[in-house]
């Protein structure tokens, strides 16, 4: 059980850096750190083994069950007509052990065209313990954080398909207590977002008499009203974010299959600009270099790409990249691989991954692990392991028929 100030809380996790960042001043770098804060940060947390295996890519992978994190338009080309996964992942273990991420998801498909998607996921930050500023016990609370999502996939095309998820967003940080000083009392967080995706696959073709297709597909996610934690108080943006992606899919041969994938993604969110440092408030008057950050949701995701201080390389310092691959043998064991890259003034994550995959008729069975590739610098999701069962519904009502 943790102490921890009620401020803490509520900077430490609105701030994409709790679960992505430590403190760089072993980084040697010419540029000054200058990372980018939102609300509800777990939002951007790879829920399933299978992404998460593959340096957390998914916009153009084929489809799978966990699809609406990724790219929800992928459902229209799923191959089952309907199945349930569960994913759990212990989070931040070398800081907090008590953290982590339930993930649960599911698909039906309606017809050769469309496909309905939902899911749940709750993020537990364990235990906390609040004192007053004389450091008496106030109370203990479990802060905790959920969304339900329910998502439409449909073919436009042959090759083209189209994709819209709904999203309900609730974030209870402080369990209501009163901020010191007569500052008032807090509240749970809660919004609605919404996520724009497409997804294209080409016909089969052939490469060196392999057969092969190729993908791509893009998400817009997030994308919805700012939270508060109090009446009247500061409004926080959500991580909305743009990810584009592609994947080359090939059949080495009748028993064996392998996939390369890669993703570029972005935070659709303001850039903090650099502020007179004798200004005494900090505002639109003091700013040195950059855009003023308090904006509407739509103005801040166009603004996003232009309002970096440090103009167009640090704009595309803000860009994060990741390559993945994945090994089929009889369709049964899958072995992936991938790498996810952060530039060092805009969070610094960088690991590689690693996992394995078993499928049977009715259920599979997918694991990650997660390598810091940090130079020298201990990552806090060092060792992070993901589970996933997934369940073939479809094959599961065609075995107990046969029964």
């Amino acid at each position: 059980m943790k102490k921890i100030a009620l401020a803490l809380i509520v900077v430490s996790f609105l701030n994409v850096g709790l679960f992505a960042q430590t403190i760089f001043d072993e980084i040697a770098t010419s540029e000054e750190l200058n990372t980018i804060s939102t609300s509800v940060p777990f939002l951007l947390i790879a829920p399933d083994s299978r992404a998460g295996a593959m340096g957390d890519i998914g916009a153009a992978t084929s489809p799978d069950h966990n699809s609406i994190h990724w790219n929800a338009s992928k459902f229209a080309f799923i191959e089952d007509d309907r199945g349930v996964s569960l994913s759990y992942t212990p989070w931040l273990q070398d800081l907090v052990p008590e953290i982590s991420l339930s993930y649960l998801s599911g698909f039906r498909r309606l017809n050769s065209r469309s496909t309905i998607a939902g899911s749940m996921r709750y993020f537990s930050l364990g235990e906390i313990q609040f004192t007053d500023a004389q450091g008496q016990f106030i109370s203990n609370f479990n802060p905790n954080e959920f969304t339900i999502d329910g998502a439409y996939a449909m073919k436009l095309s042959k090759n083209l398909s189209s994709g819209l998820a709904m999203r309900y967003i609730y974030s209870n940080l402080t369990g209501g207590i009163q901020i010191p000083d007569g500052g008032g009392a807090t509240k749970p967080g809660t919004s609605f977002a919404v996520d724009l995706s497409s997804y294209f696959q080409s016909d089969k073709f052939d490469i060196d008499d392999k057969e092969a297709y190729f993908a791509a597909g893009f998400n817009i996610s997030n994308i919805g009203n700012k939270i508060s934690y109090t009446d009247g108080g500061e409004e926080f943006f959500l991580p909305a974010n743009g990810r584009l992606g592609a994947n080359l899919f090939m059949e080495l041969d009748d028993y064996n299959t392998v996939s390369f994938a890669f993703d570029i993604n972005k935070l659709l969110v303001p850039t903090p600009p650099i502020y007179d440092s004798l200004a005494t408030v900090p505002g639109p008057d003091n700013i040195i270099s950059g855009k003023d950050p308090n904006v509407g949701v739509l103005q801040g995701i166009f603004q996003s790409f232009s309002d970096a201080p440090g103009g167009l390389q640090e704009e595309l310092n803000e860009l994060m990249y990741s390559v993945g691959a994945e090994y089929w043998y009889m369709n049964q064991f899958a072995f992936r691989g991938g790498y996810f890259h952060e530039h060092e003034t805009k969070g610094a994550r960088k690991y590689f991954t690693v996992g394995v995959g078993l499928k049977m008729n009715v259920f599979s069975l997918d694991m990650a692990f997660l390598l810091p590739a940090t130079r020298g610098i201990r990552s806090p999701l060092a060792n992070t392991l993901r589970f996933t069962l997934l369940f073939d519904m479809a094959a599961l009502y065609a075995t107990d028929k046969e029964y």
